[in-house]
C-alpha cells in the first residue's frame, strides 16, 4: 500500500544513477531495484552498514526498508508448507495439482453449460441461489485460480528440484584484464546505455584494485565489468527457466502488481464461496437408485433416460413403478445401457438436453448403440424431451434421438417429440396420459419430491371475474393482502385441494396491489375450475414465485410482445407498466376476433394512453383469412430485424408448439437478415420465454 516507486526514474540511465547515489553517500556497497520498482541501496555509514529506499534522481533516502509483519510471515510460511517442513511443501502442491484439474473441468462444464466458449460470460439461467452464484462467480474466478494452481505446481517442482534450477556460472580470466584506458564509471558505454528499469542488483568493487569489478545483475541477463575501463569482463544471458521461475512467482504471489494482487485476492476470497455452493449444488441433485424387479429380456416396456443432474430419472423411476403397479413388465435403466431386448415392445426415451444442443453424460453414446444393436422385433418408441425455453437449443437432444430413432430397424412411433419445460410435472402427466391411452391402460402419476417450495403462501383477495364464455376463458383480478414483492412475468402458483398438485400460471400487475391471471377453464381442470368458482371477496391462498427470466426488460427501447390464447396475462400487466412509453408491439394469436372481446379494454385504453404502439392480431379460424402469429412476423420481419439488430427484446408467452413456430421464423429471420444465429440474441437476453 506504501509505494516508493519513482515513476520518472525508470528512464535513468545505471550512469546518471550512480552518480547521483555517489554524490549523496560516501561508501556505496550494492543498489537494487525490486518487483515494485523500489530502489534501494546498502552503504557504511559513521561505520555501520544501513540499507533503505532512495530517490534515484536525488539519491535521497526516502524511506527504511518494508519489514514483513509477523502475521504476514505466519501466512506464508503456513501457505507453504503447513508448518510440516518437506511434507507440508508436498502436500501443498499435491492440492495446487488438483485445483489444476478443477480449474479446468469447471472451465470446460461452464462452457459446456452455456453452449460454447463463445458464450461463456452469456447471461446464466437461475435455477436456483446456490447454482446460479456458483456458475456466475466461477466464470470470473476460475482463471486466476487456474493461474494460482499451475503456477503453484511449478513452484513446488521448482522446491524439489524435479525442475533444475540453474545458476549463472560467470569466468573472468584475470590475465586479460586491462588496466586502460582509465575512464570514469559516468563514461561506461554499459552504464549509459541501460536504463535503471532494467536493473535488479549492482554490487560495487570490493577494493580499487583492478581484479575487483562490479557485479550486475539484470532482468535477463548477468554479467561483470571492469571497474576501471568499462569493460565487460563475462556475460551470460539468464536461463529461461530462471525467467519462467522469476514469472511464476509474480503470477502466483501478485507481487509487483497492485492490480493483478487484487485479481489473486478475489480469486482466493471465492474458494471458500465456490466449495460451499458447489457442496450445496451437489447434495441438491436428486439422488435415485435403479433396481429392477425384471430383467431386460423379461420386459415389454423399456425405459431410458437420459441425465445429468438426476431429475428426469426421477420421472423416469415414477413412470416405471405405475407400470409395475399396473401388471406391466416394466425396465428401467440409462440411455448408455441401451442393449438387446428379447421381448421389447416399448421404448420409452426420457432425456435431458446439455449445453449446445449436447447429449447428457448418461446418453453421449446411444445414437451410436442404437445403429450397432438393432432389435430382431419389432417395436414402438416414444421420445419426451426435459429442458427449458431459457437456454437455446431446446430439447434438442431428444429431436436428435427421435430421428436417430426412425432410421432404427423395425421402430415405429405413434407421436412426435414431446417436450417438457422447466421439469412441469403436469406437462409430463399430459404426455403420459396421451401415451397410456395408446397402451389400454390408465396411469396415475405421482409427482416426485424434486425440490422443496420455500416460498411462503400468500393471501389474495378476489377483487373481479371477467368471462367469455364462448371461448371457456376468464380473467382474475385479485389483491394481495400480504403485501409480498411480485412483477408482471412471475408466476402464481396455485394447490386447489390437498395433495392436488400445482398449478402455475402467469401474473400481470396492473398497479401496486393488483394482480391478474388469464385462465382456460378445462371441462374436468382441477385447477382452472376451482379458479372460476371462486366469487368477488373470497380469499385465495397461493404462492408468488420470482421468475426473473421473464421480466419486462428496463433497457430496452424497443419491445415485441407475442402471445396466444391466455398468454396474454402476464403481458397486460407489462403494457400497464410501461409508463415511459417506450415503443412497445404486441401481437397475438386466437381463434377468432370475438376472442378479443375479453382483453378489448385492456388493449384500446393502452394504445389511447400510448403505452402500447401497436396491436396485431392473427385470428386461425377466420372464415376470410386464417391466421396464425408467425405469419405475421413473415409480414413484419423488418420490425423484428430492427428490433433485434437495435439491442431490442422479443418476449414470448403461450404454447410450446407457438414457441417452436415463433422460433423457427425468427430463426430464418435472422440467417437471411442478419448472419447470425438465432441463439446469439437468445444469448444476449434479447429473447425472453415462458411457455408450457
Amino acid at each position: 500500500m506504501h509505494s516508493f516507486h519513482i515513476a520518472e526514474a525508470d528512464t535513468l540511465s545505471l550512469a546518471k544513477t550512480l552518480e547521483n547515489l555517489n554524490a549523496k553517500h560516501k561508501e556505496v556497497l550494492a543498489i537494487s531495484r525490486d518487483r515494485n520498482g523500489f530502489v534501494s541501496v546498502s552503504v557504511i555509514d559513521e561505520g555501520k552498514k544501513k540499507k533503505f529506499y532512495i530517490d534515484p534522481t536525488s539519491g535521497e533516502k526516502i524511506g527504511d526498508i518494508i519489514q514483513k509483519q509477523a502475521v504476514f510471515q505466519f501466512a506464508t510460511n503456513l501457505h507453504r508448507s503447513l508448518f510440516l517442513k518437506s511434507t507440508g511443501r508436498f502436500l501443498i502442491g499435491l492440492a495446487s495439482l488438483l485445483l489444476i484439474f478443477i480449474s479446468i473441468s469447471g472451465i470446460v462444464l461452464i462452457a459446456k453449460r452455456q453452449g460454447g466458449y463463445k458464450q461463456f460470460f452469456a447471461p446464466v439461467v437461475r435455477e436456483n441461489f446456490s447454482q446460479y452464484h456458483h456458475v456466475v462467480y466461477a466464470r470470473f474466478a476460475l482463471i486466476p485460480l487456474l493461474v494460482l494452481s499451475i503456477t503453484g505446481v511449478y513452484l513446488s517442482l521448482l522446491r524439489f528440484d524435479i525442475i533444475p534450477d540453474p545458476h549463472t556460472s560467470l569466468v573472468v580470466n584475470f590475465d586479460t584484464i586491462k588496466e586502460d584506458p582509465i575512464k570514469e564509471y559516468t563514461e561506461f558505454a554499459f552504464f549509459q546505455n541501460t536504463p535503471l528499469k532494467e536493473l535488479r542488483e549492482l554490487e560495487y568493487p570490493f577494493s580499487e584494485f583492478v581484479e575487483d569489478y562490479y557485479i550486475i545483475r539484470l532482468k535477463n541477463k548477468e554479467l561483470y565489468l571492469n571497474q576501471v575501463t568499462g569493460e565487460v569482463l563475462a556475460e551470460e544471458n539468464i536461463h529461461p527457466i530462471q525467467i519462467i521461475s522469476s514469472w511464476a512467482t509474480v503470477l502466483h504471489t501478485g507481487e509487483g502488481s497492485i492490480l493483478w494482487s487484487i485479481v489473486l485476492g478475489l480469486g482466493s476470497l471465492a474458494i471458500p464461496f465456490l466449495t460451499i455452493t458447489g457442496f450445496i449444488v451437489y447434495f441438491k441433485r436428486p439422488k435415485t437408485k435403479i433396481r429392477n424387479k425384471l430383467s431386460k429380456d423379461e420386459s415389454n416396456y423399456v425405459i431410458l433416460v437420459g441425465t445429468e443432474g438426476g431429475t428426469t430419472l426421477q420421472y423416469g423411476k415414477e413412470l416405471h413403478d405405475k407400470l409395475l403397479a399396473n401388471g406391466l413388465k416394466s425396465h428401467l435403466a440409462l440411455m448408455n445401457e441401451y442393449s438387446y431386448y428379447k421381448k421389447m415392445e416399448h421404448l420409452i426415451i426420457i432425456t435431458a438436453t446439455y449445453g449446445q444442443g449436447e447429449a447428457p453424460a448418461t446418453a453421449n453414446k446411444f445414437i451410436e448403440l442404437i445403429q450397432k444393436k438393432q432389435q430382431k422385433q419389432a417395436f414402438n418408441f416414444s421420445v419426451v424431451g426435459f429442458g427449458s425455453t431459457a437456454y437455446p437449443n431446446y430439447c434438442h437432444f431428444a429431436y436428435k434421438s427421435h430421428k436417430a430413432l426412425l432410421t432404427v430397424n423395425n421402430s415405429t412411433t405413434k407421436q412426435d417429440v414431446f417436450t417438457v419445460n422447466d421439469q412441469s410435472f403436469e406437462a409430463f402427466t399430459e404426455w403420459c396420459h396421451k401415451w397410456s391411452e395408446t397402451i389400454g391402460v390408465s396411469i396415475k402419476l405421482e409427482k416426485p419430491k424434486l425440490k422443496l417450495n420455500t416460498v411462503p403462501p400468500s393471501t389474495f383477495k378476489i377483487i373481479g371475474k371477467q368471462e367469455l364464455k364462448k371461448d371457456n376463458t376468464f380473467l382474475l383480478s385479485f389483491q394481495n393482502l400480504n403485501g409480498t414483492k411480485s412483477q408482471s412475468g412471475d408466476l402464481l402458483s396455485v394447490i386447489p385441494t390437498e395433495g392436488a398438485q400445482e398449478r402455475l400460471y402467469s401474473i400481470g400487475k396492473l398497479d401496486k396491489d393488483t394482480l391478474v391471471v388469464s385462465i382456460r377453464r378445462h371441462e374436468k381442470g382441477l385447477c382452472s375450475n376451482f379458479l372460476y368458482r371462486l366469487e368477488q371477496g373470497e380469499k385465495l391462498s397461493a404462492r408468488v414465485i420470482s421468475n426473473k427470466n421473464f421480466h419486462f426488460p428496463e433497457k430496452a427501447k424497443k419491445c415485441i410482445l407475442i402471445a396466444t390464447g391466455t398468454g396474454i396475462g402476464p403481458f397486460l400487466g407489462m403494457i400497464n407498466e410501461n409508463i415511459k412509453k417506450r415503443e412497445l408491439h404486441l401481437y397475438w394469436g386466437a381463434r377468432t376476433s370475438d376472442s378479443f372481446n375479453l382483453y378489448r379494454n385492456y388493449i384500446e385504453n393502452a394504445k389511447e394512453e400510448g403505452k402500447l404502439t401497436s396491436f396485431n392480431p392473427a385470428y386461425s379460424r377466420n372464415p376470410m383469412e386464417k391466421l396464425y402469429v408467425q405469419h405475421l412476423i413473415k409480414h413484419d420481419h423488418e420490425l423484428f430485424v430492427e428490433v433485434l439488430k437495435k439491442k431490442g427484446c422479443i418476449m414470448i408467452c403461450g404454447s410450446i408448439a407457438m414457441q417452436k413456430a415463433i422460433l423457427q421464423e425468427l430463426q430464418e429471420l435472422c440467417n437471411e437478415h442478419l448472419n447470425k444465429d438465432l441463439s446469439h440474441f437468445q444469448n444476449k437476453n434479447q429473447i425472453k420465454m415462458d411457455c408450457y
